[in-house]
């Protein structure tokens, strides 16, 4: 199954030049506030930029989002084809660039989870009323809902992980599960899935995203029912080959989101505070 776009949601916005003779340093951006492109921030950076980089990064405004595909398994992984080259690309730095690629690869993991999630437990797909796994992936998947369900009470992030393991949650808890994982790294970077100069990442939020996919690992593997039961089969050391590869995608979405906070806290010159807890007390930190 292929990627999903959809047409992200941002005000117009429009430029306003002097006369021909001025320099670039006299063009100046004028924008209407709007969720993603309006930021006070972003208007003054806009301001001091060349016009026709500030031009290229407002196009940005009305790039769709873009959700990959599930991952490849291992073994299955091709070599990474080269991407053709697009007037924006003007507009990025490389960090913007790594972001992305970051970024992607977790969205593309936690899909696969998902996936693997509904092979061990077919049920799920069933009690949330699906026809079949995959149309429940692409309901989980599709950019227009923007991870926001009516069925999880429009929870997104940590909440909708809690809400998997909640004893009297009658619902789909892979689908809880998985929207939970995917949205809590959309939100590490600011909901966004293209970026540019005008744009800039919390290396906070990156590390305790990590965390929290750390916390939401082993609560896979250990949370239980009244009955002594696991909520959801994931995991399997039973049998004569051990069967880890929930662990293996867990670790890669880990270290992608703990690359990607290093990068960001040298770009920024920020120190991360790191946080110490034991697992099977801990609590998802905030993003």
């Amino acid at each position: 199954m292929g990627g999903v776009r959809a047409e992200s949601h941002c005000a117009g916005l429009k430029a306003e030049a002097r006369p021909a003779s001025a320099s670039f340093d006299s063009f100046r951006v004028l924008s209407r506030p709007s969720r993603s492109c309006g930021s006070p921030s972003r208007r003054a950076f806009l301001g001091r930029v060349p016009l026709p980089l500030a031009a290229l990064a407002l196009a940005a405004c009305s790039t769709p989002h873009y959700y990959p595909p599930a991952a490849p398994n291992t073994a299955r992984r091709k070599p990474p084809a080269e991407q053709d080259f697009k007037a924006s690309d003007l507009a990025k730095s490389d960090i913007d660039v790594a972001a992305e690629a970051h970024l992607q690869e977790s969205l593309a993991s936690s899909r696969l989870v998902m996936e693997k999630l509904y092979r061990r437990n077919p049920r799920e797909w069933r009690r949330g009323g699906y026809a079949s796994m995959d149309a429940a992936l692409d309901r989980a998947f599709d950019p227009r809902f923007e991870f926001q369900f009516a069925e999880l009470g429009k929870l997104r992030g940590t909440d909708a992980i809690v809400l998997a393991f909640k004893p009297d949650y009658g619902g789909d808890r892979v689908f809880a599960f998985g929207v939970g994982l995917a949205s809590m790294i959309l939100i590490s970077y600011n909901g966004k899935t293209e970026f540019f100069l005008v744009d800039s990442l919390d290396a906070q939020k990156l590390y305790n995203s990590a965390r929290n996919v750390e916390i939401a690992a082993w609560k896979l593997s250990n949370a239980r029912d009244a009955n002594g039961q696991l909520y959801l089969l994931s995991n399997e050391m039973g049998g004569d080959v051990a069967n880890l590869s929930f662990e293996r995608e867990f670790g890669k979405i880990i270290a992608y989101q703990d690359v990607m906070s290093r990068i960001t806290a040298q770009r920024t010159n920020r120190t991360i505070r790191r946080v110490s807890q034991t697992l099977a007390t801990a609590v998802f930190l905030p993003l």
